[in-house]
């Protein structure tokens, strides 16, 4: 089952999928701004926040899971937006169900294999133990000897939440690590989707580059890339008015 968190009303819908780690409140603040023009749908992917678990978290499944997912909540066809890792679910979703893509936005990614970066986040997570610690500042204690960058501990440990018993993680970390490799990788894509697409990338990030251009165009063939000036990966939450207004024109263009 997926989660989802609903935004606005009575307008054509826009779908919007965080990344890996993340969950549906990282788009809060977006989601209210985008709510004047589009009815907003932030999800929870598989193995993230409240949806459920997935064993193999493949792109093409998870892919059918929100189609699934649209099927039951009535949604014909929606612009479809997503950072990061959930920027490479939206392409595959929409190589997968190109009628159901009105216009597709892909935040901060490209269509290509990515070196391994987040084994040291792996790590940190991993040494945490639930059971033994007594407060979110002891988690981050340890975390800190693994993540150095204050910004990402905080975004990690969002997802640590407090029980009536102690703590437990809204990530399946063990089913996020054994599909990395999956991850990492291009999405097993379809075919070429051939309807209206934007790249947004941060300016100081790397994660879209010149030699991307060819792998983008490939499966994206009317796909424009921008750039938000000043922005690194996380560039919806460090500009979000540039990236607002981006989404918004280009959803809402002849």
């Amino acid at each position: 089952m997926i989660h989802f968190k609903k935004y606005g009303q009575d307008n054509e819908p826009l779908v919007v999928i965080h990344g890996l780690f993340g969950n549906s409140d990282n788009w809060h603040s977006i989601a209210q701004s985008l709510s004047e023009h589009f009815t907003v749908y932030c999800l929870d992917l598989p193995n993230h926040g409240k949806s459920d678990d997935l064993e193999n978290a493949a792109y093409d499944i998870m892919a059918n899971a929100i189609h699934q997912w649209m099927q039951t909540e009535q949604i014909e066809s929606c612009f479809l937006l997503g950072h990061s890792m959930g920027g490479k679910v939206a392409m595959q979703f929409a190589s997968q169900f190109p009628e159901k893509v009105k216009r597709l936005i892909v935040a901060d990614i490209a269509p290509v294999d990515y070196e391994s970066s987040h084994h040291t986040i792996f790590d940190g997570l991993k040494a945490i133990d639930l059971e033994h610690i007594k407060n979110r500042k002891e988690a981050d204690t340890i975390l800190a000897e693994y993540v150095t960058t204050l910004g990402v501990r905080q975004f990690l440990l969002k997802s640590l939440i407090k029980t009536n018993t102690g703590f437990e993680w809204q990530v399946n970390i063990d089913n996020l690590f054994n599909n990395y490799a999956q991850i990492r990788a291009t999405p097993p894509f379809a075919k070429a989707y051939q309807g209206d697409t934007l790249f947004i990338k941060g300016e100081n990030s790397d994660y879209i580059q010149a030699q991307h251009k060819d792998a983008i165009l490939a499966w994206f063939p009317k796909a424009q890339v921008k750039m938000i000036p000043g922005t690194g990966h996380w560039l919806h939450a460090e500009k979000p008015l540039p990236f607002t207004s981006l989404v918004k024109r280009f959803c809402q263009k002849n």
